[in-house]
């Protein structure tokens, strides 16, 4: 009750000072939307929130995983299976509820087969990374029913460059002697726009507060090149993107040696101002494949190959009738998996085919409001083989739609509602699992009969942008219909299937379920500048979210993130940065059946920058600390949250150069 208090006071109370200071003042160079490509077709606000983390903001806070990127971003967090292997999760909802992207497209791999699967999209590669949530999800299919996570790379070039560029940067993280470089590159010649980027990252076991974390290691490597050709307003490009990667896989002894190779097109036809303005394709192919590998002898236990179409083509048409804008879109996927060694006792080979169909339009109700609405009919075909060992085939017909409202109150202040009705199909995973995986210990059994599962959702949002503060908030509530998830059953089995109660087997029992679920929560982050100089600004800033996630009947959905709550004060200067940041994460005592409960702890972050010449100010240094106080950090969202803790205190130095 305290923490929802806090958050809907903080709400409250920015809605007050911003209403009464906004009738008095204009706000001017703070734009009252954060731009994400990713979360609409259609230019202008959403009611739904979207977030972003740039480059800068990447590059500061370190880790392998897009996770770790975005960890400051209020809703988000990771499966923290390990440093190689932690997949996005918004709003407790994770796996097949949350598409992970590059540039618009599917990324393509393993992650969402199994949570010590990584996903071969590194931070240092992205330009931006975006996350989406409400309506804009339906743009990318019913497996992005929680959310979506776009790394934004440019790697197809979107436009010219206005001059050649060239970024590098190298760190050094104390913690697990870790050190990366990254290159990248912009130029042009005549028509044509060229792009190319290569990074390099490796570190050791990393230290916690109770000692070292066995197998925790990681390398990686990759590179990417492309190019577009432009004529007029209009592009066509291709790029081609190589990811290798190596890491432990804690409290297991094993480690997955992972490969993509992966070929993107896209392309931008503009048509003038007639009813028809644009038409744009993405798209890509990804071959993956990753061995799971003994520690010490290094021979191979498991193969998993996923092979992998995904693409979208939308046409964008200027106003016609009350709609300023409405775009039209189509996407097809389709995968291949496949599984060779003990991983084939997992899960035999399968194969998804989805084909859909959506609409986004905006519809504005004089000067203040604006509708937008959206809706998508997608048709998809699963195929593999369950425990039963009879091949099945299941084809289903999800049906999406949306509406929100946007209130420009005025210069200062947007507030958005949102009303949903999303379907989702289930995963291979959950319809044909059917033997153990050892990075989670649970022997894993999927139901071929499940029916798709339906969210029917709420949403409202508050945007603030005054001279001195910011703030975005959002509350919801998801009632889910046929909610699919992995209930542990409290019998131990072993590899065979042998299953029974306090039998001592290695493997935990999961079978795949369904139940209605509800889902609620709240979200917020705040800005306030304290203080102004010709050198600089002095900046408070505050977040905070929660998410209550609970079965029909009362017990708790498994493996849901806690609440965390938190601030802090910085100063961004000309030549230096400074700032700290202290965030309470609560205790997870509500687990899931079975489940482990896990406690708080407080994060302490520090961070010191400098430019040292002021003849050159591309040229920066970076003095970054994690978890100052040294606290044990268990994941209350990953299985293997007994055995494994998270790192402890780190002490990270970055040198970034660009060369305008």
């Amino acid at each position: 009750m305290f923490r929802s208090s806090l958050l809907c006071g903080t709400a409250c109370v920015a809605l007050s000072l911003s209403l009464n200071a906004a009738s008095a003042q204009q706000v001017h160079g703070n734009e009252i939307e954060t731009v994400v490509s990713t979360a609409s077709p259609l230019s202008g606000a959403t009611a739904a929130i979207s977030d972003r983390v740039d480059a800068s903001a990447i590059l500061r806070g370190g880790g392998a995983t897009l996770s770790d990127a975005l960890k400051s971003i209020p809703g988000i967090s990771g499966t923290g299976m390990a440093i190689g292997a932690s997949r996005p999760i918004i709003r407790g909802m994770d796996a097949s509820r949350v598409r992970v992207l590059e540039d618009g497209t599917s990324s393509s791999d393993a992650s969402d087969i199994g949570a010590d699967h990584g996903v071969p999209i590194d931070p240092l590669s992205a330009r931006s990374i975006e996350v989406v949530r409400g309506a804009a999800t339906l743009r990318y299919g019913s497996q992005a029913i929680g959310g979506v996570i776009n790394a934004i790379n440019n790697r197809v070039p979107t436009q010219m460059p206005d001059a050649d560029a060239l970024e590098a940067t190298a760190a050094y993280d104390a913690i697990a002697n870790g050190r990366e470089v990254s290159l990248l590159g912009d130029t042009s010649a005549g028509n044509f726009a060229f792009h190319g980027d290569a990074f390099w990252r490796a570190s050791d076991n990393y230290d916690t507060p109770l000692g070292p974390q066995a197998n925790s290691f990681f390398r990686g490597k990759g590179l990417a090149l492309g190019s577009s050709y432009f004529f007029g307003d209009s592009r066509v490009g291709a790029a081609y993107v190589h990811y290798d990667s190596r890491y432990g896989i804690p409290g297991e002894g094993a480690f997955i040696d992972m490969r993509q190779d992966k070929a993107m097109l896209a392309s931008s036809l503009d048509l003038g101002d007639g009813l028809m303005q644009a038409i744009t394709f993405n798209g890509s192919y990804g071959d993956y494949s990753h061995d799971e590998k003994d520690l010490v002898t290094h021979t191979v236990n498991s193969t998993f190959i996923n092979r992998e179409f995904d693409s979208r083509a939308e046409a964008l048409f200027n106003q016609f009738g009350p709609f300023t804008s409405t775009a039209l879109g189509l996407s097809f996927q389709h995968r291949d998996f496949s599984a060779l060694g003990e991983g084939a006792d997992y899960l035999d080979p399968a194969q998804t085919r989805s084909i859909g169909g959506f609409v986004f339009t905006q519809v504005p109700l004089g000067d203040a409001f604006t509708l937008d609405g959206a809706a998508r009919a997608e048709q998809t075909e699963v195929k593999g083989t369950p425990a039963s060992g009879l091949f099945t085939s299941r084809e289903f017909t999800p049906l999406s739609g949306s509406l929100g409202a946007l209130w420009t109150v005025n210069d200062a202040v947007r507030i958005g509602v949102m009303g949903s009705s999303t379907a989702r199909t289930p995963a291979q995973t959950e319809l044909f699992a059917k033997g153990p995986h050892d990075a989670s210990a649970t022997f894993e059994t999927g139901n071929p009969l499940l029916k798709p599962e339906r969210s029917n959702a709420v949403e409202a949002s508050l945007r603030i942008r005054l001279p001195e503060f910011t703030f975005d908030g959002s509350a919801y509530l998801n009632s889910f219909d046929n909610y699919i998830y992995g209930a542990l059953t409290g019998r131990d089995c072993d590899e065979n299937g042998i299953c029974g109660l306090g039998t001592g087997g290695e493997f935990r029992e999961l079978l795949y379920r369904q139940s209605g679920a509800t889902f609620r929560g709240l979200e917020g982050k705040a800005a306030y500048d304290v203080w102004h100089s010709e050198d600089g600004v002095l900046q408070l800033t505050m977040l905070g979210d929660m998410v209550r996630a609970t079965l029909a009947g009362g017990a708790n959905v498994p493996r849901i993130p806690p609440w965390r709550i938190g601030g802090g004060l910085s100063w961004q200067g000309d030549i230096f940065d400074a700032g700290f940041q202290v965030i309470k994460v609560g205790a997870q005592d509500k687990p899931g059946l079975f489940d482990t409960p896990t406690d708080g702890y407080v994060s302490v972050d520090v961070q010191l920058g400098w430019r040292p010449f002021a003849s050159n100010r591309n040229i920066e240094f970076t003095l970054a600390a994690r978890n100052l106080a040294d606290e044990v950090v268990r994941n209350a969202a990953s299985l293997n949250k007994d055995t494994v803790v998270g790192p402890g205190r780190s002490v990270r130095l970055t040198m970034k150069y660009v060369t305008n």
